[in-house]
């Protein structure tokens, strides 16, 4: 018999159990139920709601229950349809009258937005490590490559010089505005529903206050009705996450580019690698790949919940059932993508030369050759269009700027001298930069120990 069934003259069909059940995905809840269930027993004891033995009583089977879930002693039946109602008949099963009266002065409703909000702020603490622990992966390979030059690119083109650790730091800087995202998603959701009833409130002179600060919430939820309706948090959760995806599939674009045969700038380790069931030569960056297919996945998850939410009317629907799916996916596939690329950037090998010789080639010192003739007195866009010109007799001759004598550099202007060969050294052009945020050594170090601060290090 169900915990509901009094107003029902029959059973529900064993095909509308099966539809309406959510136990099969919402018994991932089973922790912050029960640690909900606890406070909310707590507090009907202190308000004089229940007696201190009965709270007792309820409290002690609490814990028991959950220590058997955890050791796999218990089996959700799906025709108690959810996590709350399972946990709820194991207690009464267990306890008889006494357990029945836990659910006084609260509804499923506020109890799973409850759950919910203590499993996301769970989540956004995990994941914010996880990306401390990437940042500071982050940090070591800039460290490690601080004179490694790399060209740097734009439309995929070759651009400008700049350094590996300069290059690697860029992606830092993304996954700080990512953990600042999480955390000020953290903030909205650090309000607690709990007691806000099924949507008006309760009758009982409960103590909001004393459950908030209990279960480690900052705040009340002012609005009952909006309390139980609200899942703004799990479309902005997912939102932050699809994001930080984007941002990690970016990273992942790069190192399956620079893993070919056309850059061959990096090697993955062989642990972080695949290979073919047909070519023998084959070493596949399969992880970086999975990782930026998954991103589509969470976009999905992003498109799921606001078109469960997009009608709905106030206050609590059965479609908001639906929000846990894509919710639990997000924050799995998120953990395991962040713990897996920080694996696999940890082990895999910087190909320094290959990155140096590339960026000898591909006309990335023009720019400080137009600089150059800047400083001569002459105006920028004319010294754009010399060089410009500059640059087509080397693609018809078949060399580069710092290969040409003086006298060919003079035809195309006389304020060319010696210096200009200083002047376009590729390591001079990185260190020519004085802007802060740029790619001189300089800089970057600043950058490092910024960043170093940030995570306290």
């Amino acid at each position: 018999m169900k915990l509901w069934s009094g107003r029902f003259s029959k059973e529900t069909a064993s095909l509308v159990d099966e539809f309406n059940a959510s136990i099969e995905f919402d018994q991932k809840l089973y922790k912050h139920d029960i640690q909900g269930s606890i406070t909310h027993a707590k507090m009907l004891a202190k308000q004089g709601i229940l007696s201190e033995e009965e709270a007792k009583l309820i409290i002690e089977n609490l814990h028991t229950i959950c220590k058997e879930i955890e050791d796999g002693k218990i089996e959700f039946k799906i025709e108690l349809e959810d996590v709350h109602m399972n946990i709820e008949k194991l207690l009464i099963d267990r306890i008889g009258t006494t357990g029945k009266k836990l659910h006084t002065a609260r509804s499923r409703n506020d109890q799973v937005a409850v759950d919910i909000r203590l499993y996301v702020k769970e989540a956004i603490i995990e994941i914010t490590d996880l990306l401390r622990k990437m940042q500071e992966t982050i940090i070591s390979l800039a460290e490690d490559n601080m004179n490694t030059i790399i060209p740097g690119y734009t439309h995929l083109q070759r651009a400008q010089p700049v350094t590996f650790a300069f290059h690697v730091m860029a992606y830092f800087q993304m996954f700080l505005r990512d953990i600042e995202r999480l955390e000020d998603c953290f903030k909205r959701t650090d309000s607690l529903p709990l007691g806000s009833g099924a949507l008006a409130g309760t009758t009982y002179k409960t103590d909001r206050e004393f459950l908030a600060e209990t279960l480690g919430f900052s705040d009340i939820c002012q609005n009952a009705m909006d309390a139980v309706s609200d899942r703004d948090l799990i479309i902005e959760f997912i939102s932050c996450a699809s994001t930080l995806m984007m941002h990690l599939s970016r990273f992942c674009e790069e190192l399956i580019l620079w893993s070919s045969s056309e850059f061959d700038f990096i090697e993955m380790d062989d642990a972080y690698s695949t290979g073919s069931s047909i070519m023998p030569q084959k070493k596949n960056p399969d992880l970086a790949e999975l990782i930026r297919g998954k991103t589509g996945r969470i976009y999905g998850n992003l498109i799921n919940i606001l078109t469960i939410m997009k009608s709905l009317p106030l206050s609590y629907n059965k479609d908001m059932q639906e929000d846990k799916p894509p919710l639990f996916d997000t924050v799995e596939t998120l953990k395991s993508s962040l713990f897996v690329f920080n694996e696999m950037i940890q082990t895999m090998k910087i190909k320094k030369d290959n990155m140096s010789h590339a960026a000898k080639t591909g006309f990335l010192n023009a720019t400080d050759a137009a600089d150059y003739l800047v400083e001569k007195g002459i105006p920028f866009r004319e010294c754009h269009e010399i060089i410009g010109k500059l640059v087509l007799y080397c693609i018809e001759n078949h060399g580069s700027i710092e290969e040409l004598p003086l006298n060919i550099l003079k035809k195309f202007s006389d304020k060319f001298e010696e210096d200009i060969y200083e002047k376009i050294d590729i390591k001079n052009c990185i260190e020519a930069k004085k802007s802060s945020g740029s790619t001189s050594q300089n800089s970057v170090a600043i950058m490092i120990e910024n960043a170093k601060k940030r995570l306290n290090l």
